[in-house]
């Protein structure tokens, strides 16, 4: 190899072809600095974090060539969480004459000819670790493990990896998430206990998400938080209403009003694919090519998804089903293109790279730490200085908490501390939910055997970014929710936070200009909230009453109500105006006799 390898731009800091603002043609800050330590150090093994979107491959990349030339290895194995990686990896290789082959089959025994190496899956070590062994031992191996927190993901597989590899003169693991919500250990990373007697892993090099944020390299996120009222059936029959994200309720109760929110038969998922697609147009007047994803739990719930889309925007979506064929041919397809929606299921989320991805809905009803960050790590990456990010999520405490904690860094702890962590890593519900999404549909126990969604409706309800919340909440379409979806879609991180802090500042002068008009009218009062729960349970009941009657959507009633009656959405009504909601239902059921 030649020094012109890395000498022009034939290597952009982050792949795929296009690089933040400011990077091109040299590494960045971080990537020189790792590359420096790594080689002053020549370590056999060496973990480096870095947040999604910092161009962890362009950084892997530059080794392997430094230890190509220098003859410290001439065989490169790359190990890949799924098939869609393993070829993104040969491509970025090819571009820098690095000819990896991602076709390898353990059937095949050895690589073609013509190439330094081969990129395969980690359930492809696991399947055959002496096949992988042999070829280690076969020549001076360094091999490259990226998103290496999988290799804790079952006993098989770490055992797989060390037997593999063990033999390999040099290992570089990679990761953006170098945490787990389980215990099992992650192959050649290295454990050191903290003052609590913890075991941690322990990373040579790590570049988070508020570093890389300063330095331009990713965008900053804004995440569109929606509420809204809720009604579902229990297994015992009962039928409960209950406000997404309502505070004081159960984890019972929130679970099932978010997947009730998830339904595609209610108002809510409609409703805030509508507002994503507004948001998608208005970054779409500075950025044409932006891109939408929507992470939904299932096959059935991405396709009913799809359909919702292609109703919103006249245009059918790119749906990535993790049992189709054609799935990364579809993925490189969108990338290239300027289609505007993608819909994938959320077992394939991290093996969805696409750089113009700018709109996110978080479609899913998981919760675990690793997963949404994951998840988040597909809107981050920047292409040039200024383009912002937006995630749409259910207002449930859960996803609240790890949104505003985007800055936060966690490495991997063998040892459950006496009490739970605040950040939810020992949660036993989340590993349990971390279980199911290695398969690609969510055991019935926790998805949809328990009840039935009924009905809901949508109210958008604030803004988080940088750890602040923003918005005084606000009907679908209303002029507060439309504050925030017309934001410019070319921002840096502290023109958003003053945009975000202007806008809310508008939005109480709004308010509080009615305030004096509303003040004449009634005397403020303590609410009951025992009696606005009732209020709230018959006005649904009315409502599905009516709407059984008349054939008319639950969401549909409610929309009628609010026009004739006045007033907020129903999770935020007071007293009087639900009376008054109710009061005119009964107008009508005695006009309809």
């Amino acid at each position: 190899m030649t020094e012109t390898l890395f000498g022009g731009p034939t290597l952009p800091p982050a792949y795929p072809e296009r690089a933040a603002w400011g990077t091109a043609p040299k590494l960045r800050a971080w990537q020189q600095q790792a590359l420096d330590l790594y080689l002053a150090n020549s370590p056999r093994d060496f973990l480096a974090v870095a947040t999604p979107g910092a161009g962890k491959t362009t950084f892997a990349l530059r080794i392997a060539s430094t230890l190509i030339d220098s003859g410290a290895v001439n065989r490169i194995t790359i190990v890949a969480p799924t098939d869609h990686l393993k070829r993104q990896w040969a491509d970025a290789a090819a571009k820098v004459g690095i000819a990896i082959d991602p076709n390898f089959k353990n059937s095949d025994g050895q690589h073609g000819r013509g190439f330094i190496g081969v990129a395969v899956t980690y359930a492809q070590v696991a399947s055959k670790p002496m096949l992988h062994r042999a070829k280690t031992e076969a020549a001076r191996t360094l091999v490259i493990l990226d998103e290496i927190h999988h290799g804790g993901e079952a006993l098989s597989w770490g055992d797989g990896l060390r037997e593999a590899f063990d033999p390999a003169v040099r290992r570089l693991s990679l990761t953006g998430t170098p945490f787990r919500s389980d215990t099992s250990p992650i192959p050649f990373v290295e454990y050191a206990e903290d003052r609590d007697g913890i075991r941690r892993s322990k990373a040579d090099y790590t570049y988070g998400y508020g570093n890389a944020l300063r330095d331009h390299v990713v965008r900053p996120v804004m995440f569109m938080a929606y509420s809204g009222q809720m009604r579902w059936r229990t297994s015992a029959g009962e039928e409960m209403a209950a406000s997404l994200g309502e505070a004081a309720v159960t984890k019972d109760i929130t679970s099932h009003a978010w997947r009730t929110a998830l339904n595609p038969a209610g108002e809510w998922i409609p409703a805030v694919l509508a507002g994503a697609d507004k948001r998608l147009s208005e970054v779409r007047r500075t950025v044409p090519d932006a891109g939408g994803l929507v992470i939904a739990t299932d096959h059935e719930d991405a396709r009913a998804y799809a359909g919702q889309l292609k109703r919103i925007t006249g245009e059918s979506p790119t749906v990535i089903l993790s049992d189709d064929a054609k799935a990364s041919s579809k993925i490189e397809e969108f990338s290239a293109g300027e289609k505007r929606w993608m819909v994938a299921v959320r077992m394939v989320s991290e093996g969805v790279d696409v750089p113009r991805l700018s709109v996110g809905v978080y479609a899913t009803s998981t919760s675990t730490p690793l997963f949404f960050a994951q998840a988040v790590g597909r809107f981050v990456r920047a292409r040039k200085r200024g383009e912002t990010a937006s995630v749409f999520l259910p207002s449930v405490p859960q996803l609240m908490a790890l949104a505003n904690s985007m800055e936060m860094e966690r490495d991997h702890a063998l040892d459950r501390p006496e009490k739970e962590d605040g950040d939810g890593l020992f949660n036993p519900e989340d590993s349990l939910m971390a279980e199911a999404n290695r398969e690609d549909k969510a055991s019935d126990s926790l998805t949809k055997g328990k009840f039935e969604a009924l009905d809901s409706q949508a109210s958008f309800d604030r803004v988080l970014f940088d750890g602040g919340e923003f918005g005084t909440g606000g009907e679908v379409g209303s002029d507060d929710e439309m504050d925030f979806l017309g934001i410019p879609g070319l921002l840096d991180a502290e023109q958003v936070g003053t945009l975000l802090r202007q806008r809310q500042h508008e939005q109480l002068n709004r308010k509080n200009r009615k305030a004096p008009a509303a003040a004449a009218q009634q005397v403020p009062a303590v609410p009951d909230h025992r009696m606005l729960m009732d209020l709230r349970n018959e006005l649904a009941k009315n409502v599905a009453a009516w709407a059984a009657r008349t054939g008319t959507p639950h969401g549909v009633v409610h929309t009628k109500l609010r026009t004739v009656c006045g007033g907020p959405p129903v999770a935020q009504a007071n007293e009087e105006q639900l009376k008054s909601r109710l009061r005119k239902l009964q107008d009508w059921f005695v006009g309809r006799k």
